[in-house]
């Protein structure tokens, strides 16, 4: 299968990477935003063409599909232009930075008919896996998902520590994750959801800290902090309390409340969570359905994190 990807940033080399991993797939175009970035990242994972223009990429011969790594703000426009070019197409986390964007993409993703996922990579951590699969089976069940999403990035750098072309959102990017994942893992969608935010940044222009309550109608509630004034340690720990257990998850790592690590190797084919969710894009197309973390599967997620926006905006 010959695709293409958009974005040579630092989530764009992971997505190279795990592909690199995955039998029968070849990224045959690279359209990147920086020119002397895209021709070192194309020559490094031997990708024949590059370029700065998604329709070029688009146009070469043979390419079925395209994942969009490319800065939030782009992803709706760029979602849309590679549907309406007839391929199938990959948008990574978030799908766009507003609902009526996100409910336009589904639109056309009906209309055109190609397949149409979401980078929601918390479903596909073996992680998090392994506890979804312990809920279907009835062996857990979740009573609160406590969450740390923490950063240092008072300047505008990317996770290489490489400047930015764009600025990041703490609710409309890193909020969509656990948003997701604490409606996946429950099986519900929010009945109750509030959101407080601190000082905006005075040239950043966004909110630095930021916390997010949610309750299901079955009652279990998760607490989300956020922050981009962190300096420590980095990324995402996940608490799971649940009525048979507690675990704790980072990535693709899961150990118990007593840090006795859990035992993944037998929860997919790879320990990568990026890995699992191309490997779900790639077979998707080739069987002709729908994939975990649809768009259509993501609005959940949209509407969610429009519900806290509107908090937000009538609070602040």
């Amino acid at each position: 299968m010959k695709i293409c990807l958009a974005g040579q940033g630092a989530f764009g080399i992971k997505h190279l990477e795990a592909i690199a991993k995955i039998p029968d797939i070849e990224v045959v175009s690279l359209t990147g935003g920086n020119p002397a970035g895209t021709e070192e990242v194309a020559r490094r994972f031997n990708i024949p063409h590059w370029t700065h223009d998604l329709a070029e990429s688009l146009s070469q011969p043979g390419v079925e599909a395209a994942i969009l790594a490319t800065p939030t703000q782009l992803h709706a426009a760029q979602a849309e232009q590679c549907m309406r070019a007839g391929k199938h197409v990959m948008i990574e986390i978030p799908i766009a930075d507003n609902l009526a964007d996100s409910e336009r993409l589904l639109e056309v993703q009906a209309e055109t008919g190609v397949i149409a996922m979401g980078g929601h990579t918390r479903r596909f951590n073996p992680s998090h896996q392994w506890i979804h699969q312990r809920i279907l089976a009835g062996e857990l069940k979740v009573q609160q998902m406590d969450v740390q999403t923490y950063f240092f990035r008072r300047t505008n750098m990317n996770a290489a520590g490489k400047p930015r072309s764009w600025t990041d959102h703490l609710l409309w990017h890193h909020a969509c994750h656990t948003v997701d994942l604490f409606q996946y893992q429950t099986g519900e969608l929010a009945s109750e959801a509030f959101a407080l935010q601190g000082p905006v940044h005075p040239t950043l222009g966004i909110a630095m800290d930021m916390t997010i309550g949610m309750k299901v109608p079955s009652g279990a509630i998760c607490t989300l902090s956020l922050s981009f004034n962190n300096k420590g340690p980095l990324g995402t720990f996940f608490r799971y309390i649940c009525d048979n257990g507690t675990y704790l998850a980072r990535y693709d790592d899961l150990v118990d409340g007593e840090q006795a690590p859990i035992d993944l190797s037998h929860v997919a084919v790879s320990m990568n969570g990026i890995e699992l969710q191309d490997r779900e894009f790639f077979s998707a197309i080739r069987e002709n359905r729908e994939p975990n973390a649809s768009v259509a599967q993501c609005l959940t997620a949209m509407r969610t994190l429009d519900r806290l926006d509107t908090h937000l905006r009538s609070h602040s």
